[in-house]
């Protein structure tokens, strides 16, 4: 099943990287029949779709090998470092548009040609580009897989600011009005430097093993749910992810009187709860504590011959 998984990111991380080598071409050969500088900016902005599926695709290689003596944890790392990169590069982008467009402003009259071309050329990448993120997004956060998201998220971006100039071409070849093509195109790359800001805090958050609270809330919800009587208290919850993988570590308590082999057998229940709801790239680890006397009145375990207090409140897992 992960091996399809695996598969199944990597074709489409393949896909989105021969589209976009597509894709800036026909902005291209659009850009050079209008002349336009919204059409530019969306082109060169196209130029890190190419680089970040290239990068996407060697990452998602690297995540896929198995661990090994010098990667404990697998080498999920690579997709926040490869975000990182393609944070980085749109980035620098937008600066560059935004700087290409106050240079030509200054030094050149705009003239723009056949807009009546460039529109429909243009609508058409934005369509393709939408529905190619949109599977990336639903695939990736199906499988687990960041990079795809990473990539998905940046095509619909992508999207998004396309439709825009589209609307300010559709506008200037209606009014005629000349500066409304630089205009979209500053606008443009502000929100080029937006998107490449926040894929660059995504991926620092995942290097520095940020805190996922969402995850964090889903996980202990999901295990509140379907909690074992035996399971007094879960605390000291952290999950760090490794690319598609994810490092749990918890502190169980169970009864004072159960064994070695019976509070062996509560970890692997957790375990394998766990690994059911978020699939088997999930690694727990669990350190196992002995209920004391103070517990009893949390303790839901209508069975215990050992109780000292009856139940007066039930506790949630959380942190």
């Amino acid at each position: 099943m992960e091996d399809k998984k695996m598969k199944l990111n990597f074709s489409l991380q393949k896909l989105i990287f021969f589209v976009a080598i597509l894709l800036f071409l026909i902005k291209l050969i659009t850009w050079y029949i209008t002349s336009s500088l919204s059409i530019f900016s969306d082109a060169m902005e196209s130029i890190t779709n190419i680089i970040s599926g290239f990068i996407g695709l060697y990452s998602l290689y690297i995540s896929s090998l198995p661990k090994d003596k010098n990667h404990p944890y697998g080498h999920g790392k690579i997709e926040f470092i490869s975000t990182a990169i393609e944070g980085f590069l749109i980035f620098f982008v937008g600066m560059a548009i935004c700087i290409k467009t106050f240079i030509h402003v200054k030094h050149h009259d705009p003239i723009l040609l056949k807009l009546d071309y460039g529109i429909p050329l243009m609508s058409f990448t934005a369509i393709v580009n939408y529905g190619l993120g949109f599977l990336a997004c639903k695939i990736g956060n199906k499988n687990g897989a960041l990079t795809l998201i990473a990539s998905g998220k940046h095509l619909q971006t992508d999207t998004y600011s396309t439709f825009g100039i589209v609307i300010g071409l559709i506008l200037l070849n209606i009014t005629k009005w000349i500066w409304i093509d630089p205009i979209i195109s500053v606008i443009f790359s502000f929100v080029i430097l937006y998107t490449g800001l926040k894929l660059l805090r995504y991926a620092t958050a995942g290097i520095m093993d940020e805190s996922d609270k969402e995850l964090l809330k889903k996980l202990s919800f999901y295990i509140n749910a379907k909690r074992d009587i035996h399971w007094i208290d879960l605390h000291h919850l952290k999950i760090i992810k490794y690319g598609s993988a994810l490092h749990v570590d918890c502190h169980l308590t169970v009864p004072w009187f159960f064994n070695v082999k019976e509070s062996n057998k509560e970890v692997q229940k957790l375990t394998t709860l766990t690994k059911d709801k978020f699939g088997h790239k999930v690694e727990l680890s669990v350190h196992v504590d002995a209920c004391t006397d103070n517990h009893c009145i949390s303790c839901f375990n209508p069975f215990c011959k050992e109780r000292k207090n009856f139940l007066q409140k039930r506790s949630y897992f959380y942190k």
